[in-house]
């Protein structure tokens, strides 16, 4: 598709994820008042991103390298290339789920419903913002609820893509909570829509997702965490590298 093409697409999948989340507002926030209705939340937040990308002609693929048993609790962690990224694992993830995301989410319309309620804003420059966001996010998986990170912090700036270096934060808290990890490796999201899709527009696809075997914890202590996300890390980019090629 010539870019002019593209980015009229980017308007129209951007103006579906409106009319959408308008059109189950109502749901979502009376979802939202309570605790106890958040699995409600992500079900409406299925249904709006699976209708919002329809619409447009976007669609997701998984292969699971192994069955995933969503009755346990984990940290799921992937690449970001995309705003796809988001349906992509809301679609997967089959139990409820939160996600941990950049403060400024907040003050976006669409998601600052989420990021006040279900989901939760991080300020990664401030050491304060962070311990808290951990916290948080180590009393939601306390209480069963599998959270969401991606480990790179935010969607690198080079295009074509390269993964790009893993914070450290969700290793400890998987260690220090003894939750699996499932890394995640959305191999060509980026190629339907990268990043926001506004500089280089967007198109129909089918978004192929890779979901890697759970890797257990329980045995590990804070000391391996670096171990951890290394091992992560590499299990991301041996995928992306063998899909590329």
């Amino acid at each position: 598709m010539k870019i002019r093409l593209k980015k009229v697409h980017a308007y129209i999948y951007r103006y579906s994820v409106a009319v959408f989340f308008y059109v189950f507002w109502p749901f979502l926030y009376y979802a939202s008042r309570k605790p106890e209705r958040y699995p409600m939340m992500n079900k409406f937040r299925k249904i709006w991103g699976y209708c919002s990308s329809s619409i447009a002609g976007i669609f997701y693929t998984y292969t699971f390298e192994e069955t995933i048993d969503w009755s346990r609790t984990y940290i799921i962690c992937s690449n970001h290339t995309s705003n796809l990224d988001i349906t992509s694992i809301s679609l997967m993830t089959k139990s409820n789920f939160c996600f941990i995301g950049k403060e400024e989410l907040l003050s976006n319309p669409v998601t600052k419903l989420f990021f006040q309620t279900i989901d939760i804003p991080v300020n990664r420059e401030s050491k304060i913002s962070s311990f808290k966001a951990f916290k948080k996010a180590a009393e939601r998986l306390q209480q069963g609820m599998t959270l969401v990170i991606f480990p790179e912090g935010k969607i690198p700036d080079d295009y074509p893509p390269q993964l790009h270096e893993f914070k450290n934060g969700p290793f400890r808290l998987a260690i220090e909570n003894k939750v699996p990890i499932i890394p995640v490796s959305s191999l060509d999201t980026w190629k339907t829509l990268w990043d926001t899709g506004l500089e280089r527009g967007s198109q129909p696809g089918i978004c192929h997702i890779f979901v890697h075997k759970p890797i257990e914890t329980a045995h590990l202590t804070v000391a391996d965490a670096d171990a951890l996300r290394d091992s992560v890390y590499n299990i991301i980019q041996t995928k992306l590298n063998s899909h590329a090629n």
